[in-house]
């Protein structure tokens, strides 16, 4: 019995080792680039796994004999605090306020799936437009910031977006990048800012990798005129991992365990390499007009990627996460594969003072909208 009680002892206690290891592995994925470090980035998909761990550890040692191991795990958790509080928002009972408060700047980020115009025979896609429209004209934003945002130019088929924001939800001012036309110019798709202040100047900067894969939009960015002040804002959508159907089958395999586990983890593997090295060039790029900017920065879109990734601390640098500041929780956005999806952000300059922070639950598109309220300096 004693011999028995020794040996779970140190398995537990090796098998704490491991995974203290691989938690500091995933932390460390913050500043490792992808394109060289690719096996860390995939490690930091696990970090919500991990830091489960690492805390069942913790508990679990404070209540046996051999407390003194809890320290391990005490250990992991402070030095991994800076991964934790980007993955996990503390403000509990924060709110949010559907009136705008005075003297401060409305700010909304939607990858919108193209209104799910695009597919008519998807069900209910013809209806959801009108329901995302509903609802961007009850947040009476200043400022709105989309993604993979379809234009048609066949009212016949599908409905104009451009012109019913402008006139119908009175956004006067906008920059579309019209990354992706069709051959005859009938549609296009891109990033978009909306703007109900006026735009001075605007900047496109196009990733190198965007005419070969089309998974990722342009950086655009506006120096927007508020009363006698000026800001830059930016947005982009950083590259897709391009899930298809098929993928998503094989992700299916791997959690149950099926006889083609391997060449499903394989072709999954595949492709999350190639978007991590792809997605850390945009970063850096991202991170690099940033800096440029001579007035106070906001940046925003969907960047593909978890709070605890190379690219999420490459872009935030010293900024202000407006959910980390005012929200609560995980705060997932991406609707498909894991709970623990947070991708979509809005990133403050220091300058400004974050108010109330809110990510929207809608079974529209496959990404929820983030909406803050910034105090402007």
């Amino acid at each position: 019995m004693a011999t028995l009680k020794k040996f779970t002892r140190r398995f537990l206690l090796v098998s704490n080792i491991i995974v203290v290891i691989l938690f500091f592995a995933a932390c460390a994925n913050a500043f490792l680039s992808p394109a060289k470090w690719w096996l860390i980035s995939l490690l930091g998909l696990l970090f919500p796994l991990l830091l489960l761990l690492v805390l069942v550890f913790f508990v679990g040692w404070m209540f046996s004999p051999a407390r003194r191991w809890a320290l391990l795990s005490l250990a992991a958790l402070v030095l991994g605090w800076k991964n934790i509080h980007s993955f996990l928002a503390f403000n509990a009972g924060a709110g949010f306020s559907t009136e705008k408060p005075d003297h401060s700047l409305r700010v909304l980020t939607w990858n919108v799936r193209r209104w799910d115009e695009f597919i008519p025979k998807k069900e209910g896609g013809g209806v959801h437009r009108r329901k995302m429209m509903e609802f961007l004209a009850a947040q009476k934003a200043d400022v709105m910031c989309f993604q993979e945002f379809f234009e048609s130019h066949m009212p016949k088929e599908y409905a104009g977006n451009i012109g019913y924001i402008r006139d119908s939800l009175h956004y006067p001012y906008y920059y579309f990048s019209e990354d992706y036309r069709r051959y005859d110019g009938a549609f296009e798709t891109g990033v978009i800012i909306f703007s109900r202040y006026p735009i001075l100047q605007t900047f496109r900067t196009r990733y190198n990798h965007l005419d070969t894969v089309r998974a990722a939009e342009s950086l655009i960015a506006a120096d927007i005129s508020i009363g006698k002040q000026t800001i830059r804002l930016f947005t982009t959508h950083l590259q897709s991992v391009l899930f298809h159907s098929k993928d998503y089958h094989n992700l299916a395999i791997i959690r149950n365990g099926d006889d083609s586990l391997l060449q499903a983890s394989r072709s999954i593997v595949k492709k999350l390499r190639r978007a991590y090295s792809i997605r850390g060039d945009q970063a850096d790029t991202v991170r690099a007009r940033l800096d440029l900017s001579s007035f106070p920065a906001i940046v925003c879109g969907d960047f593909n990627d978890v709070p605890n990734s190379y690219t999420y601390f490459r872009i935030r640098g010293d900024r202000q996460d407006a959910f980390i500041q005012k929200g609560f929780g995980i705060g997932r956005t991406f609707a498909h594969i894991s709970p623990t999806l947070r991708i979509d952000y809005i990133f403050a300059d220091p300058v400004f003072k974050v108010l109330q922070c809110r990510r929207f639950t809608l079974p529209y598109s496959d990404h929820h909208p983030v909406i803050a309220d910034l105090q402007l300096p």
